[in-house]
């Protein structure tokens, strides 16, 4: 799979890296539902397979269970892969996820990630969300004392403005941006891409499919088969109105993705990719079988005529 250089940093990013998010498992807020370790595992070790040199997760994916399972899969590695990880959520005694951008809360998140983890040095740690707002020239100091310690390699956030990476590149350069970025969310195109690019920041987009929603599976059964604690049934994209509209977007990508013998799924990660100032996209899967069938679209690039293709589709979602 091609690789990207990130941002001013030495590391290259395979265009598409590996989501651990449901890969944390039943049992908190965010949660994607039940999850099987082994398959979680066995999906880690195929995407190494594929050709995906790193793997992205968070403290806060099933209060740490993510981590965990990463930590397991990367045990007997002869070839490791880049690992990213974000701090800044915690959770209370309940499991209810909160915010904290506080030096020693950090410093202290870092050593538990290192632990479930089991590596000496992360490669890529970001603060998750730049909660609360007061706090995050304190946060951002606190991760680029860590650098110097050698415990990170290098440092970025995600779902930062323009304005908050403006306040905190004097204290320490930043690696990277991870926002959210897909079809149904552009927020990023208003300024942000631009920025990181002037910047030298690598940029690496999370819910290129937007959650499943454009992978063409998703059916209004689909949904309603969510299992009870899957945060999806919380998320207006997969309720009506918007259901439907969204899912008559994904038939005339299905369309376009047909005769260049591909799929959605494949179709809404090349359309991010096209970006030239997104370094990566970020995939999730649960199983083996569904990064083999995304990981082809790390090496495609869209036509101008499919863009002009699926510009026409985006057009005609805007005004439903």
């Amino acid at each position: 799979m091609q690789s990207r250089k990130l941002g001013w940093t030495d590391l290259h990013f395979t265009t598409m890296g590996l989501g651990a998010w449901a890969m944390g498992g039943a049992g908190w807020r965010f949660s994607w539902g039940p999850q099987d370790d082994a398959d979680s595992i066995a999906t880690i070790k195929r995407a190494i397979d594929l050709g995906i040199n790193w793997v992205d997760t968070a403290a806060i994916y099933g209060l740490g269970h993510s981590e965990e399972v990463i930590g397991q899969a990367l045990k007997g590695m002869s070839h490791k892969p880049i690992v990213a990880t974000k701090c800044s959520r915690r959770w209370d005694e309940t499991g209810t996820p909160y915010g904290n951008l506080k030096r020693d809360s950090l410093r202290a998140e870092c050593e538990a990630s290192l632990k479930r983890l089991g590596v000496e040095t992360i490669d890529l740690y970001q603060i998750h969300w730049p909660n609360p707002d007061a706090d995050v020239e304190e946060g951002w100091g606190a991760l680029a004392e860590l650098v110097k310690e050698g415990k990170l390699r290098y440092i970025g956030v995600c779902n930062f403005s323009v304005d908050q990476l403006k306040r905190i590149r004097p204290i320490h350069p930043v690696a990277s941006l991870q926002p959210p970025y897909s079809m149904l969310v552009r927020g990023v195109e208003e300024g942000l891409l631009q920025y990181c690019a002037d910047n030298q920041i690598g940029v690496v987009a999370y819910s290129p499919m937007q959650k499943g929603l454009l992978t063409g599976k998703v059916t209004r059964e689909w949904v309603g088969s969510l299992a009870a604690d899957d945060h999806r049934h919380r998320d207006a994209m997969f309720q009506e109105p918007q259901l439907s509209a969204n899912l008559k977007l994904v038939e005339g990508l299905k369309t376009i993705a047909a005769r260049n013998g591909k799929t959605a799924a494949q179709i809404a990660i090349a359309w991010v990719l096209r970006r030239p100032e997104v370094t990566a996209a970020i995939v999730g899967a649960r199983r083996p079988s569904q990064i083999e069938e995304t990981a082809p679209a790390g090496d495609w690039a869209l036509s101008q005529d499919d863009i002009r293709a699926i510009d026409a589709l985006l057009a005609e979602r805007a005004k439903q």
